[in-house]
């Protein structure tokens, strides 16, 4: 097959995922947007990668701002524009695309039609759902209509695609609500990309370069954005001893650099830097005692953080803040791998970090726990097996349809 895998956010297990299909022998280009200043996977040829793999930047110029709502609608549309010209010019035989704001996942359903080509929704996150509840929050009276217009695009996105995958079961209700035929839908769970993050040791180069490898770690990395919570980071410094350090992204970081600017002297244990290249990635992770990770209760029904996926490749212990229904909270519960607060508590989130600091045994039952699962469940073959039979069946869906392939 000719495939085009588009990850907006252009995370490390999208692009393991394309890597693996272009070791199949299929021709795979892999989209993702360039602007976006979230973490990264490796998003351009290695050595070793095989020739039917390529890779497309898109938007890198982009004014895009994720803060004003207007500015971040027109770059949405503009984006839409740029993948519907990449599918148009590429002509590939199926787009699987996720990971998108809705907008801008509106022009990919027009876009296959016109070339033939089949198209699977990837439903990591009901980004409708998300926008709505946070827009009705924040603009009362838009937010309502803006929102209840995000959700009938996605529904017929949906309803239009050959075949659509969810992360988790918890998935189909609402797709059962939106006419989703439950055949042409399939669960794959997301992964960490296992195999490019081993266990590393916390004295390694990066430690060593932050002057953390034998200070006591809490870690937070990734985006740090409008579903996510800054103050439970902020509230970790202010009343424990551990080293706070945030390699992260998004409006989040502004809110700990003002409070730290403020305070310097009571926020001395907390570190800001940026996000790190992915091949220092594992020993980022490595240098952490115990992994912080925060999500919103508007956000947390429909989204799971991608980074508890590679916190539990690490070896490393999880504290998490998420609704108690989050995907991520039942496994890091279930498996052990940590411990899980309720959304926004801010006094049992100190209070998980706390136990784990004075429990080293518990931190380390916790993190071989973690990698336990992950071995068990991110094995890239059988993950790749699956996807590729869904592709197919979505080719199969779109000759057999009127005016297909």
């Amino acid at each position: 097959m000719r495939i085009l895998v588009h990850d907006y956010a252009g995370h490390p297990f999208q692009a393991e995922l394309s890597r693996a299909l272009a070791a199949r022998g299929h021709e795979v280009i892999h989209a993702y947007f360039a602007g976006d200043k979230g973490p990264k996977g490796r998003l351009e040829r290695l050595p070793d990668d095989p020739e039917e793999l390529s890779f497309a930047a898109l938007g890198e110029a982009l004014d895009y701002s994720k803060s004003n709502f207007i500015k971040r609608r027109q770059g949405d549309l503009a984006y839409g524009k740029l993948l519907a010209d990449l599918i148009r010019s590429s002509r590939p035989d199926v787009v699987l695309s996720g990971n998108t704001p809705t907008e801008t996942q509106q022009a990919v359903p027009a876009a296959c039609r016109s070339v033939g080509a089949a198209f699977v929704y990837w439903i990591q996150d009901f980004y409708s759902i998300a926008a709505d509840k946070l827009l009705r929050k924040r603009l009362p009276l838009l937010g309502h209509g803006v929102g209840a217009y995000y959700k009938y695009l996605d529904a017929a996105q949906m309803r239009g695609a050959e075949h659509v995958i969810i992360i988790t079961d918890a998935f189909s209700p609402q797709l059962d609500k939106w006419g989703i035929r439950p055949d042409r839908v399939s669960v794959i769970p997301n992964w960490g990309a296992l195999k490019e993050l081993p266990v590393r040791p916390k004295d390694n180069a990066w430690s060593q370069e932050q002057g953390v490898s034998d200070t006591l770690v809490c870690l937070y990395t990734g985006t740090l954005a409008m579903k996510h919570d800054p103050t439970l980071l902020e509230q970790v410094a202010a009343n424990t001893d551990a080293e706070v350090v945030v390699v992260a992204a998004g409006v989040g970081v502004e809110h700990l650099e003002a409070v730290k600017s403020a305070q310097p002297d009571a926020y001395e244990n907390l570190t800001l830097l940026p996000l790190q290249p992915f091949k220092r990635f594992a020993d980022v992770l490595g240098s952490a005692d115990i992994m912080l990770a925060v999500i919103e209760e508007e956000a947390g029904e429909f989204s799971v953080p991608s980074k508890v996926l590679s916190y539990l490749c690490s070896g490393r212990p999880i504290v998490l803040s998420a609704p108690a229904g989050n995907l991520a909270a039942r496994i890091v519960r279930e498996t052990g791998a940590g411990l899980v607060c309720d959304a926004g508590d801010g006094a049992g989130f100190v209070e998980a970090v706390r136990t784990l600091i004075n429990d080293p045994d518990a931190r380390e039952a916790a993190g071989r726990a973690g990698r336990a699962y992950a071995e068990e469940h991110f094995d890239l073959d059988r993950i790749a097996d699956r996807f590729e039979s869904v592709l197919q069946q979505a080719c199969q869906e779109r000759a057999a349809s009127p005016g297909g392939g």
